[in-house]
């Protein structure tokens, strides 16, 4: 004979498995039927932004063959003109040439070249050995 805390325990296990189970199967067959997951609006294009305080943004937008200058505040969003096509290129400028993980490789590669010390050398005078103003 068990105990019925012991029998408690492993009816409330099999309950929480089961019910996992059912939340995972759920999950797969709503991603297969395509639910939940955002629709793209392919006719709303974001541009730029520029942060002008910490709640106040102006945003150029493109939405479907217009570009809009939007300004974003507490009030709400509002328009404050519009922009011909051929602007669009000169306000996302040039590409990167480079990904972030290649400039920062290059950067940390050449950075003691730079400074004329080794990496394992102290940026101060100071040396290593010994901590400054005692014995070691």
């Amino acid at each position: 004979m068990t105990s019925p805390i012991a029998d408690y325990l492993v009816e409330s296990l099999l309950v929480l498995l089961v019910i996992v189970a059912l939340a995972a199967l759920v999950l797969i067959v709503a991603r297969r039927a395509g639910l939940g997951q955002g629709r793209g609006l392919g006719s709303i294009e974001l541009i730029a932004r520029l942060p002008l305080e910490p709640r106040r943004s102006v945003y150029v937008v493109r939405v479907l063959d217009q570009v809009l200058i939007i300004g974003a505040s507490e009030a709400g969003l509002s328009k404050l003109g519009e922009l011909p096509e051929s602007a669009v290129s000169a306000l996302r400028g040039p590409e990167p040439s480079a990904s972030f993980a290649a400039v920062l490789s290059s950067t940390l590669l050449r950075s003691p070249a730079r400074s004329g010390k080794s990496a394992h050398e102290p940026a101060s005078g100071v040396s290593s050995s010994a901590p400054p103003g005692g014995t070691p």
